[in-house]
C-alpha cells in the first residue's frame, strides 16, 4: 500500500511543481490573443470554459486506455506503478503539453504540421497520410468494439449497431464542437473521474493489500513479454501515448487563455495517469494477487472489458454496473469519434479547406466516412497488433518536436530530450524483439535498438546544434 501511497502523491504533487515548471520553461503569456478568438468560426475555433476543455480533453485522450492499459500493464507486477507514475509525470506530461501548447502558438494547427515545422517538410508529408490513416483505423474499431458489446446486451445485431454509431460519428464530426462534444463528453470525463476515485475509496476503506514494488515479472510467459520493452508499450495511455498529440489541436482551438495550457494539457495527463494508477491497484489485489488476476484474463480470453465489469459491480454496486457500462461503450465510441474530427481538421488544414461552411465540412467527411465503414468489413486484428507499438511511434516523433522546439527558443530542452531518447529505445527494441514485429533474438535486439538510438541522437545532436 504504501508504493501506491507514495505514486499517487508524487502524481497530484507534480501538477502543482514539476507541471509548473515546464509551465514557466515554455512561457505562458496570459495578456496572447487566442486561436478561439482570433480564428473564431463557430465549428473548430469556439471559446469554451476552462473546466470543459479539461474534461474533454481528458476523455479524448484516455477513452478506455488508462483502465484497460493498466490492467493488463498490472499483470506485469507492481513494476507497473514505477512506469505510470515517472512516464505521467516525465514522459506524457512534457509530451501532452508541448503538443498542445505549440499548437496553441500556432493558431490550432493540426499535428503533422506542427511537427513538420520543427522535423521537417518530408516528415510531415508521411505524417499527412500516416496519421490520417491511423485515425480511420481506430474511428473503425471503435466502431465495431462497441457495437459488439452492445449486440451482447441486446441482441441486436452487431451491424446494426455498427451503422447506428457511424451515424452518431458522421454527427458529432460535422457538428460545431461546443453543441455535442462540449456538451456531453464532459458528462463522461466526469463519469471516468468518478469512476476511478469511487475504486480508490474502496480500496482504502476495503483494506486491499495493494503490493509492494518489486521488480519481478509475473507473466506467465516471462520469456516472451520482457518488461523492457513490452510493459511500455502495453501501458500508454496511463504514461505516454502519441495518440494524445493528435487530439491536443482540439482544445488548443478552444481554450480561452494560454494559462489553461498546464491544467487543460498537463493537468489531464495526470489525471490520466492516476486513474490508470488507480485501475492497476485494484486489478492486482482484487483477484488475490497479480498471479490471479493473469488467471482472470486467461479464463476470460484476455478481455479486459470483463475484468473492469466484475470489479466495478463487486467493488461499487450498481452504481459502478451503470458507470462500467458507460465507461465500456462510451469511452471508446468518445475516442472514435474525435479520430475521425482529428482526420479532418488535419486534411482540412493541409489543404487548406475552411471548415466554416457545413458543405466543405462534408466534403472531407463523407470520403473519410465511406473509407472507415470500409475498414470495418476488413478483418484486420493482425493490424491493430501493431497500433500500440505505432502509438508509441508517434508519441517519440513528438518528443523529438518538442526537443527541437525548447532548443530552438534556447531554453532547457534536455526535460525533453531524455524521454526523447527513452522512448526512441523502447519502441525501436520492441520493433526488433517482438514477435508480432521482427522477433529477433533478445539480446541482438535490445543492441540493434541501442545502436539505432545512439544514430538517432547524432542525427538531432547535429540538427540542434545548427540551431
Amino acid at each position: 500500500m504504501i508504493t501506491f501511497i507514495v505514486c499517487l502523491l508524487l502524481l497530484v504533487t507534480s501538477y502543482f511543481t514539476y507541471g509548473r515548471y515546464i509551465e514557466r520553461l515554455f512561457g505562458i503569456n496570459k495578456d496572447a490573443k487566442m486561436p478561439s478568438e482570433t480564428h473564431f468560426d463557430g465549428v473548430d475555433f469556439v471559446p469554451m470554459k476552462r473546466w470543459k476543455t479539461f474534461l474533454i480533453q481528458l476523455l479524448n485522450i484516455a477513452g478506455l486506455g488508462p483502465i484497460f492499459g493498466a490492467i493488463l500493464g498490472a499483470t506485469y507486477g507492481p513494476v507497473a506503478f514505477v512506469w505510470i507514475t515517472l512516464g505521467g509525470i516525465l514522459v506524457g506530461g512534457i509530451h501532452d503539453f508541448a503538443s498542445g501548447y505549440i499548437s496553441m502558438k500556432m493558431n490550432g494547427l493540426s499535428y503533422p504540421e506542427i511537427i513538420g515545422k520543427y522535423l521537417g517538410n518530408n516528415v510531415k508529408q508521411v505524417a499527412r497520410g500516416f496519421i490520417v490513416l491511423l485515425m480511420l483505423l481506430v474511428g473503425a474499431v471503435f466502431m465495431v468494439g462497441p457495437a459488439g458489446i452492445l449486440n451482447g446486451l441486446t441482441g441486436v445485431d452487431v451491424s446494426i449497431w455498427v451503422w447506428i454509431i457511424l451515424v452518431y460519428y458522421f454527427v458529432a464530426t460535422i457538428l460545431p464542437v461546443d453543441k455535442i462534444i462540449g456538451n456531453i463528453y464532459p458528462i463522461f470525463g466526469f463519469a471516468l473521474l468518478f469512476m476511478a476515485v469511487g475504486i480508490m475509496i474502496s480500496i482504502f476503506v476495503n483494506g486491499h493489500p495493494v503490493p509492494e514494488l518489486d521488480f519481478h515479472n509475473y507473466k506467465p510467459n516471462a520469456e516472451s513479454f520482457p518488461i523492457i520493452p513490452t510493459l511500455f508499450i502495453t501501458i500508454a495511455c496511463g504514461a505516454v501515448s502519441g495518440f494524445h498529440a493528435t487530439q491536443s489541436p482540439m482544445m488548443a482551438r478552444c481554450i480561452t487563455n494560454q494559462k489553461q495550457a498546464r491544467p487543460v494539457f498537463f493537468g489531464a495527463m495526470i489525471a490520466e495517469s492516476v486513474i490508470a494508477l488507480i485501475w492497476a491497484a485494484i486489478a492486482m489485489v482484487f483477484f488475490d494477487g497479480v498471479v490471479g488476476l493473469n488467471g482472470a484474463l486467461a479464463a476470460n480470453g484476455n478481455n479486459a472489458a470483463k475484468i473492469v465489469d466484475v470489479i466495478a459491480n463487486t467493488e461499487l454496486g450498481r452504481i459502478g454496473g451503470f458507470l462500467a457500462l458507460l465507461g465500456v461503450v462510451a469511452a471508446p465510441i468518445s475516442t472514435g469519434d474525435t479520430a475521425f474530427r482529428s482526420a479532418r481538421l488535419i486534411i482540412a488544414d493541409f489543404m487548406k479547406v475552411d471548415q466554416k461552411r457545413i458543405i466543405k465540412r462534408l466534403l472531407i467527411s463523407v470520403p473519410l466516412f465511406i473509407v472507415g465503414f470500409g475498414i470495418t468489413l476488413i478483418d484486420f486484428d493482425i493490424l491493430w497488433r501493431y497500433f500500440a507499438w505505432i502509438n508509441q511511434t508517434l508519441a517519440v516523433a513528438t518528443l523529438w518536436m518538442a526537443t527541437i522546439y525548447l532548443a530552438s527558443v534556447h531554453k532547457n530542452y534536455k526535460v525533453a530530450l531524455f524521454p526523447a531518447i527513452f522512448m526512441t529505445f523502447i519502441t525501436t527494441d520492441y520493433m526488433f524483439v517482438s514477435k508480432q514485429l521482427a522477433g529477433l533474438d533478445y539480446t541482438l535486439g535490445s543492441i540493434l535498438a541501442g545502436v539505432l538510438t545512439i544514430v538517432l541522437v547524432l542525427y538531432f545532436a547535429l540538427k540542434i546544434k545548427k540551431l
